[in-house]
């Protein structure tokens, strides 16, 4: 139940504190892109340094599925953190708009043709699940893994957010979607991301394997 608690409170704080930046951007005040981006990057910081401990902090559907395809979660957490993902964005979702009730819930879509925005999803979901894997399993920058996953998301929502929406996160689109019912070009937010963390998934195995065999030979 701890795990579910902090899989639903760190999507719940990400969609709160990002989506809401994006609500707050269009409607009040003018925060550009830069501050979207820096809000995304604190909300994953905070997340992840306050439910590391307790669930890992996935809080994010597709680094759920990357772990469960490595066998590093089970078939039963798997559904369980991406029903807690989910739940949590769509009540940060419903928290927005009953405080803001804005006609745009920071919902993801494509700002050119659709194509675009896959392939981008795809790789800046591949490049932030290799941030995940490299500096978790590294001795030296997993001490500081929290803020360089956070500042690759930053970095990725502030670049190519006004192009894709560069939502990363199944459960950070499916939320505000529900609540705004726009749900065209919603299937690009849950398919790309997932194809993007199982390829990053494979590569890290790859270089990993091929790492181990040279150490054996030598």
């Amino acid at each position: 139940m701890k795990k579910f608690v902090a899989e639903f409170l760190g999507a719940f704080l990400l969609v709160l504190i990002g989506t809401g930046s994006i609500i707050l951007n269009n409607f009040f005040f003018d925060i550009g892109q830069l501050g979207i981006g820096i809000a995304f990057c604190l909300a994953v910081i905070l997340s992840i340094l306050l439910f590391s401990n307790t669930s890992g902090a996935h809080i994010n559907p597709a680094v759920s599925l990357a772990f469960w395809f490595n066998q590093q979660l089970s078939t039963y957490y798997f559904f369980l953190y991406c029903i807690a993902q989910i739940m949590g964005a769509i009540f940060a979702s419903l928290l927005l708009k009953w405080c803001f009730n804005p006609i745009n819930m920071g919902e993801t879509i494509p700002s050119g043709h659709w194509l675009e925005s896959f392939v981008l999803e795809l790789l800046l979901t591949f490049i932030m699940m290799l941030v995940i894997l490299f500096t978790s399993n590294s001795k030296f920058f997993s001490n500081y893994s929290s803020q360089l996953i956070g500042i690759t998301v930053g970095l990725e929502a502030y670049l190519a957010g006004p192009i894709c929406g560069a939502s990363m996160n199944p459960a950070r689109s499916i939320g505000p979607a529900l609540l705004s019912y726009n749900f065209s070009f919603l299937w690009i937010y849950i398919v790309a991301p997932c194809l993007g963390a199982l390829f990053a998934i494979v590569l890290h195995n790859f270089i990993n394997a091929s790492s181990n065999r040279r150490t054996s030979r030598a």
